[in-house]
């Protein structure tokens, strides 16, 4: 007896050493993404500061302005005549699948196959496809009503998120999506996997063959700002080499129409990410959805719009570019509150339209402060810093022709941001989603009071990773499900969709779509997933070894090289932000110690990471590209609006100053020329985005793929 007694005690230390790595794992993981996650929203509102603030013909705001142009409202026959397949000639060497329209089961089926077998769908096709999708997605309303019956079960997946593995997996054992076999598929679709154009493919394929049992939500990365940073744009690019723009361009327009919740038997609502305290669904079913193509900000209203003018077209002229920004906006930036003391009458230098440039940002230490102070300021006002539910009270500049137009616009957008951003905490309560800075956190309180208002019994969302794939929470009134499995790392996490029949009640089916994974022990999981985290914190680290030093130099003031562990860890957390218990990561991260004591010059010097080969003297633009390698890829993704991949020596000049302008530090402009001659290897005057970011990518040496900082964002 006392034996047994023993073995059970031990195996249950066990089991318990090995949750608390799992939730320190997933901790590292959620902390590293959210922050990706507030460093893209942080970015992107620098963008639109320097929208409001610099002159309209200024080449550094004619850099980012296109990404903040409306939405292109033209009749029909012009995007029609703008996305013609019908001048794309198919080569006789094409041996990929060939399809016919109206779209069939057969077509659909044949288009699972062939990507299943690694196959190419040629881009007349492609165009064809997303034009026949975009028709249909412009009747569909913004909430779809499914009703159940007895002779069929509704199948729900959650976030997928490129893993066309796990759709197929879903698809072989759950079955293709027929009239007896209905889907919600409930966003996320694209992004940080390799596959994400083909699982969009594949979905509109069945969604035109069944546009009553297929129903599509549209998820925060169904968003052509996102998928800079995160993929997507790449991966098109990458496919598509000659067509890739055009193909871009229609996706942007369908992420725009895509529905944004569906409602099963009048009980059950389906959501991308959740709610919020003013959420109102006839409110939602009302908007006019295509105006937010970006739910990072909301729309701007010209004055000629509001006075009734004609809204801008496209023609065969000026179908290859982007139309230039229209000027006179009501504008109101992403995710935030103008100032009164940069916006409006307050400020008469501003509101009778101060010029400034960008080399003004770096010859003057005041606008270089400003800049984040604005933003700070700028934010807290958004309602980051009060009740949730001013978020709504949206403040546009002193327009007298906007009127009531723009802050209907406000409260709109506010709706789309919460059911596209939020998650759902344990706490009564509505407050900023700081973590993400978008969209909201709620509580039961507000679960319960929402619900009981529309009559519902079950809010379903996705957005999260969950280890299990799915997740109840408030009460079992909220469940997160889930479907890209080994999401984080291989054996990190299971994928999850939902079999629901008449009377509501959700039943999960797991899988690991790896059969690595598969065949992981649970311990043998935990440390694969374990060492993957680590190696994506230890890049962090060394990409902040400057920072890093610093605020240890200030725990020791006679300079002896050596501060206790208490200080290390309160140094880390103070540079990095990140939240994580680092004195439960002290064991993993920290070898040698001497009385408590840590060397953290050696620590520093210990961290396994190799810099790059090409040879780079300036040793601050070699760590600030290392600590903002996304953020860099996002500008120049945004600088080349041709999408060829290539950005010319100025456009890279032009990138390196916008981001010195966005940290608040001075490169100079021999460095920045230094860095382009290293890196343009042809020296043809012109920059492979690809080849450039790959150089300066962080390898690890401890074996294993080298992974990006940003590891993913639901």
């Amino acid at each position: 007896m006392r034996a047994a007694l023993l073995i059970q005690r031990w195996y249950r230390q066990y089991v318990a050493r090995l949750e608390m790595r799992r939730r320190c794992t997933w901790n590292i993981f959620q902390s590293i993404e959210y922050a990706g996650e507030q460093d893209q929203i942080k970015l992107y509102n620098f963008f639109g500061y320097l929208m409001e603030h610099f002159t309209p013909a200024s080449s550094e705001r004619s850099l980012i302005s296109h990404i903040f142009r409306e939405n292109n409202i033209c009749r029909d026959i012009e995007w029609e005549r703008y996305f013609c397949y019908k001048s794309i000639d198919l080569p006789d060497i094409y041996h990929g699948p060939h399809i016919t329209f109206p779209m069939t089961v057969c077509g659909a089926s044949k288009l699972v196959e062939a990507f299943k077998h690694k196959h190419q769908l040629h881009s007349r096709y492609v165009l064809q496809l997303l034009g026949e999708t975009w028709r249909l997605l412009r009747i569909l309303p913004n909430i779809n009503h499914v009703t159940s019956c007895h002779t069929r079960e509704l199948t729900i997946c959650g976030d997928l998120h490129g893993h066309l593995e796990d759709l197929l997996l879903i698809f072989y054992k759950n079955g293709l999506p027929s009239s007896e076999k209905p889907y919600v598929f409930n966003g996320d679709f694209v992004d940080r996997g390799k596959n994400s154009l083909e699982i969009l493919l594949i979905l509109f394929a069945f969604l035109l063959v069944y546009p009553n049992d297929v129903h599509l939500n549209r998820g925060n990365h169904e968003d052509h700002i996102v998928n800079l940073r995160y993929g997507f744009t790449k991966e098109v690019l990458g496919k598509y080499r000659v067509h890739g723009k055009k193909i871009l361009k229609l996706l942007q327009q369908i992420f725009s129409w895509l529905p944004l919740a569906t409602v099963i038997d009048h009980k059950v609502l389906i959501v991308h990410g959740g709610i919020s305290d003013t959420t109102d669904l006839n409110v939602i079913a009302r908007i006019d959805r295509h105006k937010y193509v970006s739910a990072l900000r909301p729309p701007n209203r010209s004055r000629q719009a509001v006075n009734g003018s004609r809204s801008p077209t496209l023609d065969q002229n000026s179908s290859e570019k982007a139309s230039e920004p229209v000027e006179g906006l009501c504008r109101m930036s992403p995710l935030t509150k103008h100032s009164p003391g940069l916006g409006s009458k307050h400020n008469p230098q501003r509101y009778y339209g101060r010029q400034c440039s960008l080399q003004n940002l770096f010859t003057s230490g005041h606008v270089n402060c400003s800049v984040e102070e604005e933003l700070r300021k700028r934010r807290k006002q958004a309602g980051f810093s009060q009740s949730y539910g001013d978020l709504g009270k949206y403040v546009f500049d002193e327009d007298p022709e906007a009127g009531e137009t723009a802050g209907t616009d406000g409260d709109e957008w506010k709706q789309i941001v919460d059911v596209l951003w939020s998650d759902p905490m344990p706490q009564d309560g509505c407050t900023p989603n700081e973590v993400r800075s978008g969209g909201c956190y709620w509580g039961p309180d507000v679960t319960e009071e929402v619900l009981g208002r529309h009559n519902l019994q079950l809010l379903i969302r996705s957005h999260e990773c969950k280890q299990d794939g799915y997740e109840f929470c408030h009460n079992r009134r909220v469940l997160t499900i889930f479907s890209a499995s080994n999401y984080y790392e291989v054996g990190s996490n299971r994928g999850a969709y939902i079999r629901m029949g008449p009377d509501l009640v959700p039943h999960f089916i797991q899988y690991q779509a790896s059969r690595t994974s598969r065949e992981l022990t649970l311990r043998q999981s935990i440390g694969w997933t374990e060492q993957s985290a680590l190696r994506a914190l230890r890049q962090q680290l060394f990409a902040h070894k400057s920072d890093l030093i610093g605020a240890f130099q200030e725990y020791d003031p006679k300079n002896t090289g050596m501060i206790s562990l208490k200080h290390w860890a309160s140094a880390m957390e103070g540079v990095l932000k990140l939240g994580l218990p680092w004195r439960v990561l002290r064991s993993q991260l920290v070898n040698n110690t001497v009385d408590g004591m840590l060397n953290y010059q050696e620590w520093i010097k210990e961290l396994s990471i190799t810099e790059p080969k090409p040879e780079i003297s300036n040793a601050s633009i070699l760590e600030t590209m290392y600590k903002n390698h996304s953020n860099l890829e996002t500008i120049f993704r945004i600088i080349d609006t041709d999408h060829s991949g290539l950005i010319s020596l100025e456009e890279f000049h032009q990138t390196w100053k916008l981001l010195s302008s966005h940290l608040k530090t001075e490169i100079s402009d021999k460095a920045i020329a230094d860095l382009a001659l290293s890196i343009d290897f042809n020296k043809d005057g012109s920059i492979d985005i690809n080849e450039f970011m790959e150089a300066f990518r962080l390898v690890d040496l401890t074996g294993g793929p080298a992974h990006r900082a940003e590891v993913a964002v639901c």
